[in-house]
């Protein structure tokens, strides 16, 4: 480093002049090397820029407008007792009906009912030139027309192929030939960090171009009513209502994912995600050709391997597996030998990273299958062979309940919005009991239909699937503590489970 200065005095002049004149040299060494950096700088940018211009340019044509319409029957309800007579009361508006009505009187008789067009409105794209179209079962699966808008072309009404809740995908068609359409990358090759373009149509802004990179990749474990198998691209590009549906594009041109969910209070907060369009490939091409998802099934419940679950079976720090708490009765997994207390560490040759993970790819094999399995016994591996067979529907699945939950003599299913706003729940999580089996010992602890079961153990659940796993944590204390309400008070009531 050059360090300058001078003093004042005789030949001060001198050296004043020799300092500004080496610090002009300097600065005419230096100056060009930061424009010509500036320049260098400014240059990228405008690559960058005119990369995205044309990916842009390219693949929005392909991109279209969804309006899903479908009729509901809305239910107006009454207090039976009321003085003036069924049917009638001088406080019959809105403001009595949601203030007193749904909260302290939700279980009543129905009054009327009244029958209305909801319309939502997302995003979709062309995957083959014969017109047809990927986008989210939230939007189209319960619709009762779908009508899809091409840019350039009038809206015409679309045919549902087919729906898979499980993984929110949907494949719908129009007519056409020739139709601009968008080509499918390979999403396992997706690295996080690459840079990504987000099209849709927001509020309603058709086209609308955002981008952003693959904040991570393999999220799973979101409270996404009805989304059963979840490896989520995560993403900074900013998606907003409306982008449901639409595709996630990588600097290539293809689609990458399928933009889906947001996480955070419903607008924008640099946190989207995008179902992996290597998933949506399999179920794009069972849903065109047969109209209906098939997946492979082991017939096992499972909880990941923590290091403190780890340790509590003797494992080595650091094993990573899921373990096997309970196996079900004629499923694959009891016909080739799995047993409650496995850990599940490889499959098909791979390593098992999660319980999330191991579920997907099962569910990407066609029943039939025949798979390897390494299991840790008793701290020694075993090599079991499984044979596949067709997944059961969800309703099926829940209809065989685990023995703890057959022991306390309920059924639970996930509080929607439609059953919070009908039971006096808004603004609570948890499962709504819709069945007690009499002299059982949820009736004898004063559990009744309709009840809300916000935790297990002092564990809160928001969903079944949590509900199912706190109760088989729960059940081998054989003490069960849950925090119900009915709307009005919560308590704590015990479930002393009998001995074997």
């Amino acid at each position: 480093m050059w360090i300058l200065s001078f003093k004042p005095g005789r030949g001060a002049s001198c050296r004043l002049a020799i300092s500004i004149f080496l610090v002009l040299v300097l600065l005419a060494g230096v100056l060009p090397v930061f424009a010509q950096e500036d320049t260098n700088s400014i240059a990228t940018l405008r690559q960058m820029g005119k990369a995205f211009a044309q990916i842009a340019e390219k693949a929005s044509p392909a991109v279209v407008t969804i309006k899903a319409e479908r009729t509901v029957t809305q239910q107006y309800y009454t207090i039976p007792d009321w003085p003036f007579g069924d049917g009638f009361s001088p406080f019959d508006d809105d403001f009595f009906d949601h203030f007193f009505r749904r909260r302290v009187c939700p279980r009543t008789s129905p009054k009327r009912e009244q029958k209305s067009v909801q319309t939502a409105q997302a995003s979709g794209f062309i995957i083959s030139p014969d017109g047809y179209i990927l986008t989210n079962n939230h939007l189209v699966g319960e619709a009762d027309k779908v009508l899809v808008k091409v840019a350039g072309r009038t809206e015409t009404e679309a045919k549902v192929v087919g729906t898979d809740a499980d993984t929110d995908v949907a494949v719908v068609k129009i007519d056409g030939n020739n139709l601009p359409y968008l080509k499918l990358a390979d999403s396992d090759k997706l690295q996080v960090g690459e840079w990504v373009v987000a099209i849709g149509n927001p509020f309603g802004l058709s086209h609308t171009v955002t981008a952003g990179i693959v904040s991570a990749k393999g999220r799973s474990g979101l409270a996404l009513e009805g989304i059963s198998y979840q490896d989520f691209i995560q993403t900074d590009a900013a998606i907003n209502p409306g982008n449901s549906g639409g595709p996630l594009i990588n600097l290539d041109g293809k689609v990458v994912g399928i933009n889906t969910a947001i996480v955070g209070p419903g607008g924008n907060i640099g946190i989207g995600l995008a179902i992996p369009i290597n998933m949506a490939k399999g179920v794009q091409q069972q849903l065109i050709n047969t109209g209906k998802v098939v997946r492979g099934y082991v017939g096992i419940y499972m909880m990941q391997l923590t290091p403190e679950l780890a340790e509590g079976f003797g494992l080595a720090k650091g094993t990573k597996g899921v373990a096997v708490s309970q196996v079900i009765e004629g499923s694959p997994a009891e016909e080739a030998g799995i047993k409650h207390n496995d850990v599940i560490v490889e499959f098909e040759g791979g390593p098992v990273e999660s319980d999330n993970e191991f579920r997907n790819r099962v569910a990407m094999l066609k029943p039939g299958t025949k798979v390897k399995l390494v299991v840790l016994r008793d701290g020694k591996r075993k090599t079991f062979t499984i044979k596949l067979t067709e997944r059961p529907s969800e309703e099926k699945i829940a209809a065989a309940k685990s023995q703890t939950i057959e022991k306390m003599g309920l059924t639970v299913q996930n509080l929607t919005d439609d059953l919070a706003e009908r039971l006096g729940y808004e603004g609570l999580a948890g499962v709504v009991v819709t069945q007690v089996e009499p002299g059982s010992l949820a009736q004898r602890a004063g559990i009744s239909e309709g009840t809300l079961i916000m935790e297990v153990n002092r564990e809160s659940v928001a969903n079944t699937k949590e509900f199912d796993k706190a109760v088989e944590k729960a059940g081998k204390d054989r003490s069960i503590l849950l925090l119900i309400t009915d709307g009005r008070y919560a308590r704590y009531v015990i479930l002393k489970l009998p001995k074997e």
